[in-house]
């Protein structure tokens, strides 16, 4: 086998202070590997939601300052610790965003104090350093950028489509464009459902479309989207909403059906929604928050992408040093599909 070299410093980019603005490429010392642990060439990166609001001041406040931003990235083992079985040095793999979560339901220590990207540092760096339990086999049919894309986007749909027992001939609701919704889309298309795509921009639903979505909804030409959204079941509602906005939650409810479930993942529009009870006795609808998944619905997903094909939608790549700028062209919320970082 090919000797890999490991160089003593690396490029790293780290947020000084709670904004955009303060991100600054800096240099560390490679992290050293120990027993059981893998050390990763990070080859790219991707940008989340989360990765913004963490920098806005809306999500983990009291973060301690430098940090190392971001959570979802791919490269290749480069190192490996004493009494490492799962890899070797050359294996393409992923980091699993949330530590410690192999099956079942994470716990409360692990979804706090055990994520990538805040608590623990992120991924935008040369080298990261993991427990050799805590990575997946990159997928075989995607690249190092598409693969990047996979941690939170697409193992968050997974698990939210899993959650709602989406089987074929079922009605999903998709919220956006964004890396979420889309794999959302490719998944439930996958699975034989019909798939029904929100979003406030026509050339977003256009190209929507293009990946499979059925029905296509303007919702900042029809404030009450819901109504048109169960027109399109025949009055039935929809099986499933994939919720990512978080304010138009009650809207979300108006148009699923009896017995129906609403994945609530996210908060781009916002932390509140005011909603009626009712809407949720009368129908009989489960509604459940949905924070990515375990290590054994990563491994699961992979396989099904690599056997159907499945391809990221990437809307753009930056190099390492133009963080500052992915990062606007997230907050424009321009975007359809992943943000990437070429590391």
């Amino acid at each position: 086998m090919k000797e890999i070299s490991v160089s003593k410093h690396m490029r790293a980019v780290e947020a000084v202070d709670f904004s955009i603005g303060s991100l600054r490429l800096c240099d560390r010392p490679v992290p050293t590997v120990r027993d059981g642990e893998v050390l990763i060439r990070i080859e790219a990166a991707s940008l989340n939601y989360r990765d913004l609001a963490i920098l806005d001041q809306k999500f983990m406040p009291h973060l301690k300052l430098p940090y190392v931003p971001c959570s979802d990235c791919s490269g290749e083992v480069v190192s490996i610790g004493d009494g490492v079985t799962r890899f070797k040095e050359g294996d393409r793999v992923i980091p699993v965003y949330t530590q410690g979560w192999y099956s079942g339901k994470p716990t409360q220590q692990q979804r706090t104090t055990k994520t990538l990207g805040a608590p623990l540092s992120g991924v935008l760096q040369e080298y990261i350093v993991v427990p050799e339990q805590e990575a997946v086999m990159a997928a075989e049919s995607l690249s190092p950028r598409e693969c990047a894309t996979l941690p939170i986007a697409a193992l968050t749909a997974w698990n939210a489509l899993e959650q709602g027992g989406v089987k074929s001939g079922d009605t999903v609701l998709v919220q956006g464009t964004g890396g979420v919704a889309l794999y959302a889309l490719q998944f439930a298309k996958m699975a034989g459902a019909k798939v029904i795509l929100t979003s406030s921009s026509d050339e977003k639903i256009a190209q929507a479309k293009l990946l499979g979505a059925d029905v296509g909804i303007n919702y900042s030409k029809h404030e009450n989207w819901g109504a048109l959204a169960k027109d399109a079941t025949g009055g039935r509602g929809v099986d499933i909403v994939i919720e990512t906005t978080g304010y138009t939650l009650a809207e979300s409810l108006s148009c699923v059906c009896f017995g129906g479930f609403v994945g609530v993942i996210g908060f781009v529009g916002g932390h509140e929604a005011t909603i009626s009870v009712k809407s949720l006795l009368g129908p009989f609808v489960r509604v459940q928050g949905i924070a990515v998944g375990s290590r054994l619905q990563f491994e699961a997903m992979v396989r099904a992408i690599d056997h159907l094909g499945i391809k990221p939608v990437i809307d753009s790549s930056f190099p390492l040093e133009k963080t500052a700028e992915a990062f606007e062209h997230l907050k424009s919320a321009k975007h359809v599909g992943k943000i990437v970082l070429e590391i």
